[in-house]
């Protein structure tokens, strides 16, 4: 008696776990459900690009700065402006 309770038990949570897990399932693939995806994806790549645009923004404003100082103290500027991509697969620039 007490292992037919056992297996029923056993039984009912199995078929609760699925039961949920398909209908998870299903609001996932339901139109609402993408949209609320793709909702995600774009403010997540929005971030990245506000992020990606704040860094250029500022590694210009601090090139910028170096090349003003350079001119206000008379130094020549010319090995500040010839900076050469680094190609060698760890990305950045070789000065």
């Amino acid at each position: 008696m007490f292992k037919r309770l056992l297996w029923l038990g056993i039984g009912v949570a199995v078929g609760v776990v699925v039961v949920r897990k398909i209908a998870q399932t299903a609001e996932a693939m339901s139109p609402g459900g993408i949209a609320h995806r793709l909702r995600e994806t774009a403010v997540t790549f929005g971030d990245s690009a506000r992020n990606f645009m704040a860094d250029v923004s500022d590694g210009a404003a601090e090139k910028e700065a170096e090349l003003r100082a350079a001119v206000e103290a008379g130094m020549p500027i010319e090995e500040l402006l010839t900076d050469e991509f680094d190609d060698s697969g760890r990305g950045g620039f070789i000065r």
